[in-house]
């Protein structure tokens, strides 16, 4: 018979063993699990399997939130105290029943939530309590590897995008949903760049965090100071936290005016007070600086003091460098896009003087001999007042004929020059028209536009959309044949501008539809194949669509979709 001694000692060495063999199945659970609830699920059924108890549940505490909310328990819809676990959550230790354990989960280098089991009229001791909190210690660590574990396919998956090369804007967003994902902000994140050759930001992605709807902010600029410049050339981190209307920096630095510049998402006047649950409170700045310069800023931002910690900031500073290098690759991307378009413009050009030259020839050629036979009449002093009216008015229209295409050519060139945000479908189709419709007229092709006088401007510049045009309809010419027949019509929905340009011309094949948009594609003998690759490329930069449908002998009919130019009232703040 052992001692009493011998036999506690062995009873402690038991449940040791026991607790040991717990924690390791527990971590054996846990290491392959790559959703946190799941994480945290596995983990309650177990601990309270294993501690006999009867109630059990995991409850967060998120920033700004006046109390804990349950996110498991067991069994399902069962009551528990919310202060005290909120009290606990915040490390305030209220009084807590012998017959109750609570341990403190943390995730994202802070506080974040705490596990509890009830065992009524049946206490619970202090290696219990010991042992609830290795096993807290356990979960919370899971939680921290599958929060790392996401961040690496995050940035892995970003960086595959970066390497895919993809259209700058989409990179844009990948890298704030990226983001979203691992943050959970529940207010904004936005990019910024810089705009050359003056101080100032411009927004060019934006999203937020209770709706898909885009953003009114995109274009907006922020002349920026020069205290705010000297403070993003440092390179750091910016996190700021509001009290009241005052921004402060964490760690004391006189940063304040770098989160007012981007505070411009606060509601002002009578929506103040309306809108005072959407305000910014807390925020994070990260500029981003290459070798040469500061290039843009990666802004992220919170509804609550405190929500955004430092764990966050060192988050974000793992996407800062691809963030550069989007903004990089959307210069890049800029500037060949201008040069390609510039390149287009004088081969469309080249092009036009090419095809008119013929219909301006016709014309000029036909008020040759009525000029001549004028005159002759003059001198033989048989002129007729009827016939030399009727002389006059061939002469006038075939005048009228080259002065349209000639008018077009000019406006077209003209606008190339005029950079402006917004534009006129109806200009643009009817400059398109001026050009080409006396040379469909001769090929006996009839040009049908019906387009409504009150349509709205489109968030486009006018060059680019007769650029657009141009290209749409000098195809629709090419593919129909005499007799034939192209209908340009116009409809305006809420807030989207739609152009559809059909031709009952021969129809693309199938095999060449998919690639008609590529460039450089082209099955004409004399073609560059970048006329509908730029008109997508031209959309594309301002959310618009280009959608082609055709089929052989059936002629072809295309969809264009152009965002209505909204009131940028915040365009830019002075």
């Amino acid at each position: 018979m052992l001692p009493p001694e011998a036999l506690e000692a062995l009873e402690v060495m038991k449940r040791e063993l026991a607790a040991l063999k717990f924690l390791d199945g527990l971590a054996a659970q846990l290491k392959d699990v790559r959703e946190p609830d799941k994480a945290l699920r596995h983990a309650l059924r177990d601990t309270r399997e294993f501690f006999q108890a009867t109630h059990g549940c995991i409850a967060t505490l998120h920033a700004g939130r006046p109390e804990a909310e349950l996110r498991f328990t067991l069994p399902k819809h069962a009551d528990w105290d919310l202060g005290v676990l909120t009290r606990y959550i915040r490390h305030t230790h209220p009084p807590v029943q012998r017959d109750m354990l609570i341990a403190s989960l943390r995730r994202r280098g802070g506080a974040w939530g705490a596990i509890a089991l009830i065992r009524p009229g049946l206490s619970y001791d202090r290696e219990d309590r010991r042992l609830l909190t290795r096993v807290a210690a356990a979960l919370s660590g899971a939680i921290h590897r599958i929060d790392r574990d996401r961040l690496r396919d995050v940035r892995d998956r970003i960086d595959r995008k970066i390497m895919e090369q993809i259209h700058p804007k989409d990179l844009f967003y990948q890298i704030l949903d990226g983001i979203r994902s691992l943050t959970h902000y529940d207010h904004s994140s936005a990019l910024l760049i810089r705009e050359e050759n003056e101080p100032a930001l411009r927004v060019v992605a934006e999203q937020i965090a209770w709706t898909k709807a885009k953003s009114p902010r995109i274009g907006l600029r922020l002349p920026v100071t020069e205290d705010a410049a000297a403070l993003l050339q440092s390179e750091q981190v910016y996190g700021f936290d509001r009290h009241g209307d005052i921004w402060k920096e964490w760690k004391g630095q006189p940063a304040a005016g770098l989160a007012a510049l981007l505070d411009y998402n606060s509601p002002i006047g009578h929506d103040a007070g309306e809108h005072e649950n959407l305000r910014e409170a807390s925020m994070l700045c990260a500029p981003l600086v290459t070798r040469d310069s500061l290039v843009g800023v990666l802004k992220i931002a919170a509804r609550d003091p405190g929500q955004l910690k430092p764990y966050d900031a060192e988050l974000v500073e793992h996407f800062r460098s691809q963030a550069a290098s989007a903004i990089q690759n959307l210069h890049r991307t800029e500037s060949l896009r201008a040069r390609v378009l510039t390149a287009e413009r004088k081969h469309a050009m080249a092009d036009l003087a090419r095809s008119v030259s013929h219909d301006v020839n016709n014309a000029l050629g036909s008020m040759l001999p009525l000029i001549q036979q004028m005159q002759a009449d003059l001198r033989s002093g048989v002129l007729t007042p009827a016939v030399f009216a009727e002389d006059l008015e061939h002469v006038q229209k075939s005048l009228q004929v080259c002065r349209r295409i000639f008018g077009g050519m000019l406006t077209f060139s003209r606008n190339a020059a005029r950079r402006s945000r917004y534009g006129q479908v109806r200009r643009a189709i009817e400059t398109a028209s001026a050009i080409l419709k006396y040379g469909m007229g001769r090929s006996g092709i009839e040009l049908s536009v019906n387009v409504p006088d009150d349509l709205p401007e489109v968030a486009c510049s006018q060059s680019d959309l007769e650029q657009v045009f141009l290209n749409l309809l000098t195809n629709a010419r090419e593919a129909t044949p005499h007799g034939g027949r192209i209908v340009v019509s116009v409809q305006s929905t809420e807030r989207v501008v739609e152009i559809s340009i059909a031709d009952s011309g021969c129809g693309i094949p199938a095999e060449n539809l998919p690639r008609v948009l590529e460039p450089f594609f082209t099955t004409k003998p004399h073609g560059n194949g970048l006329g509908l690759s730029i008109c997508r490329s031209v959309l594309w930069e301002v959310d618009g669509t280009l959608t082609i449908h055709s089929e052989p002998g059936n002629g072809t009919r295309v969809h264009v979709g152009v965002p209505q130019a909204v009131a940028q009232q915040h365009a830019q703040i002075s």
